[in-house]
C-alpha cells in the first residue's frame, strides 16, 4: 500500500472534504506496516473498498416553522461498511454538517464500532437544521419530514441510526415516531430512545463514562490514577456532562467547560449541583457557558478563549472535531499536561497529536475512548431485541467491561519498543484486522 497514491487519489475524487480525507489519512498512515505484511489485504482491495461508502443517500427536507414559512435543508445518510453488522451511527443536526463531516465520522465509526466487539458495523447522517431557537413543534415536523425520507433505508438488521450533536431524547422520539407509524411496527431500529419506550439506562451518560473508564485503564499502566488530578474539560453537553460525573467520582477534579462564547475556570472544581445546573443552563440558552459565574461568582470567565490554557494533569476535549490544534498542544505541554484524552470525535490536530506523541504524553483517540456511546446503544439494541431491561448497574458493569476490552487491544497493537503506547496507532490496527478479515470472509461484495 502506497499510503500517499491513496490519499491523492481521493483528493481527486473527492476535493475539499478536508475532515474525510484527515480521517482517512490517520488511519492508513497506522496501518500501513500490518497492511503490507499481509498481502491477502492487498489481493482484495481492502482499502479501496474500505475508504468509501457503500451508498450515501442525500435528500431535500422541507418543513414549516410555527408562522407557517416554508424551510429548505439538506438531509444525508452515509451507510459506509457493515462487513461485522448494521450500519450503526448517530445522526448530527448542526448548521456545520456537509458530506465531508459525515463521511468523516461514518470512516472513524466503523473502527470504533469494531473495536467494542459489538456486531456493527459503521455509518453516519444528519442535516445543516439547527435544532437552537426552534420550539418542540418545529423540531417535531423537522424530524418527521427527516424520518420521511430516512424510513425505507434503516431498520433494526440494517442500520440503525442514533442521537448526535443537536439530537437528543427529543428529536429520537420525534424520528421514532414517524418511523413507527410508516413502518407498522415497534423495533429497536433507533438508540437513544426515551427510558418508557425502549432506552437504556446511562445511555446520555455513556460516551463521558466510557472515556472516563478508558482513561482510569491509561493512567493505571503508568502506576496511576485520577485521584488529585486536575481535569480540562470543553464542552458542556451530555459527553461533558458523563465526564464530569464519572471523573470527579474517581476523584479528579474538573476545572473547566466551554460553550461558544468562552470557557468557565472553577478553581473549585465542578461537583453535581454545579452540573446540574449547567444541564439547566443548556437546556434555556444556547449553550452560552457565561451566565455560570453569576450562579458561582468564585469562577471566572473568559470570552473567546479555549480551556486548555489552564495548567492542567489531564486534558479532555469534549466539544467537537479539530478543537485542540497545535498551538494549543504546546501549551499544555508547557503547563505539565500528563495525560490527553480525546472524547470528541477527532477532536485533536495531527499536528497537536504529533507533539503529544514526540514527548511521550499517553494519548488516546477517539474512536476508542468514546466508543462508550455507541458500546451502549448496542446494548440497547440487544435489549430491544430481547424484550428486557438491565438494570443500571448491569449496563454501567458491561460499559465498564467493553472500555477495559477496547484499551486492552489498544495496548497490544500499540506498545512500541520503548514501552510507550501508542494509542491511536492500537486503535486503528485492532479495529482494521477485525473489519478487514470480515471483508476477507465475506467475498468482494
Amino acid at each position: 500500500m502506497n499510503v500517499q497514491e491513496i490519499l491523492t487519489n481521493l483528493e481527486t475524487k473527492h476535493p475539499g472534504e478536508k475532515e474525510y480525507l484527515q480521517a482517512v489519512h490517520e488511519v492508513l498512515e497506522s496501518i500501513e506496516t500490518i497492511y503490507n505484511e499481509n498481502p491477502q489485504y492487498e489481493a482484495a482491495k481492502i482499502i479501496e473498498r474500505l475508504v468509501e461508502p457503500d451508498r450515501i443517500l442525500t435528500f431535500r427536507i422541507s418543513w414549516l416553522d410555527d408562522d407557517g414559512n416554508v424551510h429548505v435543508n439538506l438531509g444525508y445518510r452515509v451507510q459506509f461498511n457493515n462487513a461485522i453488522g448494521p450500519y450503526k451511527g448517530g445522526i448530527r443536526l448542526h448548521p456545520s454538517v456537509n458530506l465531508s463531516i459525515l463521511k468523516f465520522l461514518g470512516f472513524e465509526q466503523i473502527f470504533k464500532n469494531a473495536l467494542t466487539t459489538l456486531p456493527m458495523g459503521g455509518g453516519k447522517g444528519g442535516s445543516d437544521f439547527n435544532p437552537k431557537g426552534k420550539s418542540d413543534a418545529e423540531i417535531m415536523r423537522f424530524c418527521q419530514a427527516f424520518m420521511l425520507e430516512l424510513w425505507r433505508v434503516i431498520g433494526p438488521s440494517t442500520d440503525v441510526p442514533a442521537g448526535d450533536i443537536g439530537t437528543g431524547g427529543r428529536e429520537i422520539g420525534f424520528m421514532y415516531g414517524m418511523y413507527k407509524k410508516l413502518q407498522h411496527e415497534n423495533t429497536g431500529v433507533l438508540t437513544g430512545k426515551g427510558l418508557n419506550w425502549g432506552g437504556s439506562l446511562i445511555r446520555p451518560e455513556a460516551t463521558g463514562f466510557g472515556a472516563s473508564y478508558f482513561t482510569q485503564d491509561m493512567l493505571k499502566t503508568q502506576n496511576d490514577s485520577f485521584k488529585g488530578k486536575t481535569v480540562c474539560l470543553s464542552g458542556f453537553g451530555n459527553v461533558t456532562w458523563g465526564v464530569a460525573l464519572k471523573v470527579t467520582e474517581l476523584g479528579g477534579k474538573v476545572v473547566t467547560i466551554s460553550g461558544p462564547d468562552g470557557f468557565i475556570y472553577d478553581k473549585d472544581g465542578l461537583d453535581e449541583d454545579k452540573i446540574d445546573y449547567l444541564l439547566s443552563l443548556r437546556a434555556s440558552n444556547n449553550d452560552i457557558v457565561s451566565p455560570y459565574v453569576d450562579e458561582y461568582p468564585e469562577a471566572k470567565f473568559y470570552p473567546g478563549k479555549k480551556p486548555w490554557e489552564v495548567k492542567c494533569d489531564i486534558a479532555m476535549p469534549s466539544a467537537i472535531q479539530n478543537e485542540l490544534n497545535g498551538e494549543d498542544a504546546a501549551q499544555l505541554i508547557a503547563n505539565g499536561v500528563k495525560y490527553v484524552a480525546e472524547v470528541s470525535n477527532m477532536g485533536c490536530t495531527p499536528e497537536a497529536i504529533d507533539l503529544f506523541h514526540n514527548n511521550k504524553i499517553p494519548f488516546a483517540p477517539g474512536k476508542a475512548a468514546n466508543a462508550g456511546g455507541v458500546a451502549v446503544s448496542g446494548l440497547e439494541m440487544s435489549q430491544n431485541a430481547m424484550k428486557i431491561n438491565w438494570t443500571r448497574e448491569e449496563v454501567d458493569a458491561k460499559l465498564h467491561q467493553i472500555m477495559a476490552s477496547i484499551h486492552t487491544a489498544c495496548e497490544k497493537y500499540g506498545t512500541e519498543e520503548d514501552g510507550y503506547i501508542n494509542y491511536v496507532k492500537g486503535a486503528n490496527i485492532a479495529g482494521f484486522i477485525k473489519v478487514a478479515d470480515s471483508m476477507l470472509d465475506l467475498g468482494v461484495i
